[in-house]
């Protein structure tokens, strides 16, 4: 190619640069021009919200958006607008606050981004709106602030582009936060409304289809006195969903009782339950009430009913069906009014198959069965429960803000939780314990048994999951090194020199190492967090 040629192509290839510079530029001015008009409409907030990302997906190369807002009342941070979400995939979107790239967007007011989500280990896809196998994006999250209070967030899905590129639109996009910010604050005002009909019960924690079920089961049930049978494994929040239940009813202002079937003798179940008079054995000197008495005008729940004798089994069938019993001892019938709630982690029907439970009482008691999904089964809830109790443990015990390292995140979320809920909140109590006043948990402060397991969940209806073991001693000491590297570099904060030194290993071999697992530095450095480092999952 001649000089004269190649400086015809030069120009040409300018030429086209600033055309296109200049069309971006006239997008973004033109983008700009029809917000402002927008947010001066009167419009409904939900509206204007989704009208704005619209605009956004027009003149931006934007595949997805959303803008999410902090619940005034729970704290809770949601998905309220979305554009190239489906409805069921935007619920999903909640998140708590520090939580994921948009909770920490909220949670410090400081924007991020994130050049190739793939790539990202602690990029969450909480929504499940991208196939990451087969697409890649770029994610740019910036927040809301009126008044240097944070309102919400909005965060965009875009093609894959350069550090500088994303810089640039993460710059814009703060300027469409605050164009927006006084119709997110609006809309704000109202989120509660919005969801009271399905609100989450006091006490729960996570946002999965499987528990969402149960919110709407509970909040079903709750106002009518029909018996209710929580069934599920051990440690999977029976007894808290029957306080949910009471709470929501019309005898929430009555007592509680709870009685553990399988924690009380044979001998002594009767009396506790049904009260005994003076004298009707030995060691009665006085009249006893018994539980159900003492849920007179509230709620009465019976955890693991199928540890009952059929002897026992036969009376309780007299009190759910007459609402009446006599005390040990007594000749006098009583009559009660209590709401009956019943639990149990045994398979009842296999039991009445079995001939070990009454037929006739599994049918009074089963008259609104609800299920509590263990945690295996709620993969997207369980970084959320583990900061949820990390946050209550460090108050509790007067430490500084805790959170949770990649390694963590990701040995939490791989572990089968044979324990459920219980297992996971001991767990947390015990790494807030061990951290002290460091404010990060590594995966020294958790037990040998969540370093062992693996969990591979499923994309199934019911988000089924399998329990492996580790495969070869290859693969298992690949992991323990990947999750060694990891802890190293994010107490050096990103530095691999002294991470090698931690190691004791030379910065070359950590480096080959870090390319081998695709561990990069940038994510652990604090300087590059507001720049596209992403310190948590995401949507």
């Amino acid at each position: 190619m001649t000089s004269r040629a190649m400086r015809n192509s030069g120009s040409k290839s300018g030429s086209s640069v600033s055309r296109g510079t200049a069309e971006s530029f006239e997008n973004q001015v033109r983008l700009l021009s029809a917000l402002a008009e927008l947010v001066t409409t009167s419009a409904p907030l939900d509206a204007t919200l989704h009208t704005a990302l619209g605009l956004m997906a027009r003149y931006l190369h934007m595949m997805r958006g959303a803008v999410t807002l902090i619940s005034p009342s729970s704290g809770e941070i949601r998905i309220e607008a979305a554009y190239g979400l489906k409805p069921a995939e935007a619920r999903r979107g909640r998140y708590a606050l520090g939580e994921g790239i948009t909770g920490r967007v909220i949670e410090t007011g400081r924007p991020m981004f994130v050049s190739q989500v793939s790539r990202e280990p602690r990029f969450l896809n909480r929504t499940r709106s991208r196939n990451l196998g087969k697409e890649d994006v770029s994610f740019i999250c910036v927040p809301i602030l009126l008044q240097n209070q944070v309102v919400g967030a909005i965060s965009v899905d875009r093609l894959l582009a350069d550090e500088a590129t994303l810089a640039e639109e993460m710059r814009l996009l703060a300027i469409i936060a605050t164009l927006l910010s006084h119709v997110a604050l609006e809309t704000q005002g109202h989120m509660d409304d919005a969801e009271t009909q399905t609100s989450r019960p006091r006490g729960f924690v996570g946002n999965c289809e499987a528990i969402r079920l149960v919110y709407e089961q509970i909040a079903i049930v709750a106002p009518s006195t029909s018996t209710v049978l929580l069934h599920g494994e051990s440690g999977t929040g029976k007894e808290l969903a029957a306080r949910a239940i009471h709470a929501a009813s019309e005898c929430a202002n009555g007592p509680f009782v709870s009685v553990n079937c399988a924690a009380l003798p044979e001998n002594l179940i009767e009396s506790e339950l049904f009260g005994y008079e003076r004298g009707a054995f030995t060691g009665a000197t006085a009249m006893r009430k018994g539980r159900f008495e003492l849920a007179e005008g509230g709620t009465l729940f019976l955890d693991e009913i199928g540890e009952l004798s059929l002897l026992t089994q036969a009376k309780l069938l007299r009190v759910l069906q007459e609402c009446a019993f006599e005390r040990l001892g007594g000749s006098a019938t009583i009559r009660v009014n209590t709401r009956f709630i019943t639990a149990t982690n045994r398979d009842l029907e296999a039991m009445v198959a079995a001939g070990t439970f009454r037929r006739d009482l599994f049918y009074r008691l089963n008259v609104f069965p609800i299920l509590l999904p263990p945690l295996r089964c709620r993969q997207e809830d369980i970084l959320p429960l583990a900061h949820h109790f990390a946050v209550r443990f460090s108050q509790r015990n007067g430490r500084g803000s805790v959170r949770l390292s990649l390694a963590v995140m990701e040995m939490l979320q791989r572990y089968a939780w044979p324990g459920n809920i219980r297992e996971l909140e001991n767990v947390m109590e015990r790494a807030v314990l061990l951290v002290g006043r460091a404010g990060l948990i590594l995966p020294r402060h958790l037990p040998p048994a969540v370093h062992g397991d693996r969990l591979f969940a499923t994309q199934a209806a019911d988000a089924a999951v399998t329990r492996q073991r580790s495969g070869s001693l290859q693969e298992q000491i690949e992991e323990l090194e990947r999750a060694a590297i990891v802890e190293a570099l994010e107490a050096s904060r990103g530095h691999v020199g002294k991470a090698a030194e931690r190691l004791g290993l030379t910065e070359r071999i950590v480096a080959l190492r870090m390319k081998k697992y695709g561990i990069s530095y940038k994510t652990f450095r604090e300087e590059l967090r507001g720049q596209g480092g992403a310190p948590q999952n995401d949507h």
